[in-house]
């Protein structure tokens, strides 16, 4: 007998189960993590852009020449995800400008641009003192307030999507440690050397949840990550988190991917994890959490894998927000002879940047350098064959060609029919294309015109509404003209007719009067007689 959904979730990592489709890349990630993760180098000038996670850019805090100190809030989020943007180190503002924001669109965008003064002053910190025993709303006010996201490169507000479980009454809180995409190892050298931060997260999102238990799922390659928080735990002396073991295979990293391969359940379509009782965090997130909890510590800093063939000495490095990547590539002993293009991401899912002037922002895993050996030969798009292996390989269970021929010709509702917000733009599709066509720029593209669409509809609904009050309006006001001149008629007929009342009264008294007046003179005339 099938359990319902909810209770099915509860079994996570009992059992692992499969997603749909997928690849077996190779992960090259050996080659970053060959020494301990080193901190990078305080550049000149730090270049702090104002769009830093999901949502609307931030409004600036500071103004140009004032004095900062490191943790400082300097830019503000407003609804529908409140948060800050902070200061990663003290100095003074030169600058609110805009600047290359390392955004997928290429755009520039507002930052926040700093002179370090070298000093690394901290602003007051206020940790919260045994957390333990603290009410699980403080813990989220205070991660929203120290600006932590989710770092695995969604960027979403980690408190809004605390809230969100919370209300749905989670039981399971998962952490992922599943790093699939080729190159990144950001995750895997921070769970070798900080598992105990990590797994205070745990505790820390645990508490602010309510959650009854915890999975840790790491890739099955991952042997020394394997030991290093098997005795974290262990030291813990926690019982509720289970550390499990996923296979290698990308996109297993997605958040709905893995909850299917731990739960063997699908995240309804227009539904969140949370639906299920669930909530997926990425370590990084959970060890920032845990800073910001503990120590008092805004999310100001993350680790970046620096790699690729491209790039002399990869490494993994923990660099300040707003470092530009140029620095981070001259730590790492500067570009190869044969560099030639620069990704902000992984090889799937990452996209070119045109300039090293860059700055790292929270969703910075990776800084990956190519050489010409790894760029595939420019091939001419081919029409699509039918031959179905995108489908085939796609996690989401989509029909990546149909869904690029509704878009190609401009049919953007159907392929919103058809599943387009599913996609999760993990690059499997364009991977196994025989015919080089770019489906993952499609989609995107896409993506984009839909909301666009949907924009539209909103703005045009808005003014149908408003068009129609103003009929209702003028109609009324009609209305009310004609009611009022109705009602002043009637009343000047009703006082017409009240004149005409007392116009016939009088005549009425008059002519009694009259008829009195002739009796008495003939009985006046009768008595003289």
């Amino acid at each position: 007998m099938r359990l319902p959904a909810r209770e099915q979730a509860e079994l996570a990592g009992q059992r692992l189960h499969h997603f749909h489709g997928g690849l077996k890349l190779r992960h090259h990630k050996k080659i970053s993590c060959q020494k301990p993760i080193q901190r990078s180098k305080l550049p000149p000038r730090l270049y702090v852009p104002l769009l830093q996670h999901l949502g609307a850019q931030a409004e600036a805090l500071v103004v140009q020449g004032q004095t900062i100190l490191k943790g400082q809030a300097i830019a503000r989020y407003k609804l529908p995800y409140p948060g800050f943007v902070h200061a990663p180190t003290s100095g003074t503002v030169t600058a609110v400008a805009r600047h290359a924001i390392s955004h997928p669109s290429g755009q520039e965008g507002m930052a926040v641009i700093i002179k370090p003064d070298g000093r690394d002053e901290w602003c007051e910190l206020h940790p919260i003192q045994n957390w333990q025993e603290a009410a699980p709303a403080l813990l989220r006010q205070r991660i929203s307030e120290c600006g932590i996201v989710g770092l695995g490169g969604a960027v979403f507000p980690t408190a809004a999507k605390v809230e969100d479980a919370l209300s749905q009454d989670i039981h399971t809180l998962i952490l992922n440690g599943a790093e699939c995409e080729p190159y990144i190892s950001c995750d895997e050298m921070l769970m070798r050397e900080q598992a105990p931060r990590v797994v205070e997260g745990a505790l820390v999102l645990q508490r602010a949840t309510g959650a009854r238990q915890v999975i840790i799922a790491i890739e099955d390659q991952m042997g020394e990550v394997w030991d290093k928080l098997h005795a974290a735990i262990s030291s813990s002396g926690q019982d509720d988190i289970r550390l499990v073991k996923v296979t290698t295979i990308y996109p297993e990293g997605g958040e709905k991917q893995l909850i299917q391969v731990l739960t063997g359940l699908e995240v309804p379509e227009g539904k969140r994890p949370s639906h299920l009782g669930l909530l997926c965090q990425n370590v990084a997130t959970a060890a920032a959490s845990a800073a910001a909890v503990i120590e008092g510590k805004p999310l100001i800093e993350r680790i970046v894998t620096v790699t690729g063939n491209g790039v002399n000495q990869p490494a993994n490095l923990l660099a300040l927000l707003g470092t530009p990547i140029s620095n981070l590539i001259e730590q790492c002993g500067g570009y190869s002879n044969n560099a030639a293009r620069l990704l902000l991401g992984g090889p799937m899912m990452g996209y070119a940047l045109e300039s090293d002037a860059n700055p790292v922002i929270k969703a910075a895993n990776c800084i990956l350098v190519l050489s010409h050996s790894d760029i595939a030969t420019e091939h001419e798009e081919l029409p699509c064959i039918r031959c179905g292996e995108c489908a085939r390989v796609c996690p989401s269970l989509l029909l990546p060609q149909q869904l690029q021929w509704d878009i190609r010709n401009g049919l953007i509702d159907d392929a919103a029919g058809h599943g387009l917000a599913a996609c999760i733009e993990c690059g499997c599709c364009d991977f196994v294309c025989p015919s080089h066509i770019p489906l993952t720029q499609w989609f995107r593209f896409g993506k984009a015109e839909w909301r666009t669409l949907i924009e539209e509809k909103k703005i045009s609904e808005i003014a149908k509404q408003r068009f129609e009050a103003r009929e209702l309006r003028l109609a009324n006001i009609k209305q009310d003209r004609v009611q009022r001149l109705e009602a002043k008629k009637q009343s000047l007929q009703d006082n017409q007719n009240k004149q005409q009342k007392i116009a016939a009264a009088m005549q009425r008294v008059k002519k009694k009067s009259d008829q009195q007046a002739n009796t008495e003179n003939a009985d006046d005339q009768g008595e003289s007689s």
